[in-house]
């Protein structure tokens, strides 16, 4: 068995493509309107879809999961995260850990967690 992709469920994909675009480079692989998959493969999927397929509301802010990347100019790419979406919400900002590592942890504009922290 191999696990193929993660999906994360957004409010509007067309928002959602560009913040993945202009902060991590994904790229479009396959464009199905209301799912598509990024390049890393990470599928974006419309939140009415998601839930008229499950019969059920989504918790965004859940902090049940995250995407977790990594980069080694981590104080670049902070001051872009905070250019192009200065409202953007943190769980925690920059911050060194005890062994060194640095890490940013916030929400995407749909409340998906994500981590970012330099390479160990």
């Amino acid at each position: 068995m191999k696990l193929k992709n993660v999906l994360i469920v957004v409010e509007n994909i067309e928002e959602a493509k560009k913040f993945y675009h202009d902060l991590f480079g994904l790229e479009t692989v396959l464009d199905n309107e209301e799912n598509m998959i990024l390049t890393e493969r990470l599928v974006l999927q419309e939140k009415k879809i998601w839930e008229e397929f499950l019969g059920k509301g989504t918790v965004p802010e859940s902090n049940s999961c995250e995407l977790y990347f990594e980069e080694k100019n981590i104080e670049e790419f902070v001051e872009k995260l905070e250019r192009l979406y200065p409202s953007i919400q943190y769980v925690n900002r920059l911050m060194t850990l005890d062994w060194g590592q640095k890490m940013v942890r916030f929400y995407d504009p749909d409340g998906n967690l994500i981590e970012v922290r330099t390479p160990m």
